[in-house]
């Protein structure tokens, strides 16, 4: 099923204010955040959304991210719901999303399935840790990650796995456990094992201060060098914008309420 493109632009508008409250709550609580995966390469690229993008991905010091989350339910307006496994037990996934009421959304891995969790569309909000700048940690990173999405109950990246949320969980902590701090020089920032997709690496002078860019007509923060951040999760040329046959996106329906 195809997406009306302008369902898909409404969707986008709504995602857009989702990310403006979330921005105004992080500044009001000097709350770090950055702008990230696809979002960060529309912003760079399009200086908006991506044509054919369906959400919108963010990243924050772990630290940043747990006050974040303790917070939201007060800080966040009744137009936005918090998703974690502490709010919406059905939720499959270990991050936090940010879910619109005034849009749903029906992802291709969830079609024909009986969904108990909100689906709203969203924010995705990834914590990052950093790590030691060295081979071992480089390969224990990167096989954390195959194995937690090996134990996820939903990951796109892998086509089995059987599901263990106290091996996930443990796993993660793990990263969490070498996480150095925001101070070193020498130190890889990191995603937390909470969000498995991409074992990427990015110097930490690469990555701060972070910097303000213009999405969608508002400023938001994305890394000192967003060309490094980049070059580090895509293998392609990402400034050359993929043929239609090409272009990925994670919705199969989409409803503006």
């Amino acid at each position: 099923m195809s997406i009306d493109p302008k369902t898909l632009r409404q969707a986008q508008l709504i995602m857009l204010d989702m990310l403006v409250e979330f921005d105004a709550i992080c500044k009001k609580h000097d709350l770090q955040y950055w702008l990230d995966s696809g979002t960060l390469l529309g912003a760079v690229r399009h200086e908006g959304f991506i044509p054919w993008d369906d959400d919108i991905d963010i990243s924050m010091p772990l630290e940043d991210y747990i006050q974040f989350q303790e917070l939201a339910s007060d800080a966040l307006s009744g137009d936005i719901f918090l998703q974690t496994k502490q709010t919406d037990t059905h939720f499959p996934f270990d991050y936090m999303k940010l879910r619109s009421k005034k849009a749903s959304i029906v992802e291709f891995h969830e079609i024909n399935k009986n969904v108990e969790y909100h689906q709203g569309v969203f924010v995705d909000v990834f914590p990052m840790v950093t790590l030691p700048d060295t081979k071992y940690h480089k390969w224990y990173y990167e096989t954390a990650f195959k194995l937690i999405r090996f134990f996820s109950e939903k990951n796109l990246h892998v086509q089995t796995s059987i599901p263990s949320r106290p091996l996930r969980t443990f796993l993660a902590w793990t990263l969490e456990k070498m996480h150095q701090g925001w101070e070193n020089k020498e130190t890889k920032v990191i995603y937390s094992g909470k969000m498995p997709d991409v074992a990427a690496m990015f110097y930490v002078q690469s990555m701060f201060p972070l910097k303000k860019i213009n999405f969608e007509g508002y400023e938001f923060y994305i890394p000192k060098d967003p060309n490094h951040y980049l070059g580090n999760i895509y293998s392609f040329d990402y400034m050359q914008v993929p043929p239609p046959e090409k272009r990925t996106i994670h919705a199969h329906e989409v409803n503006i309420h």
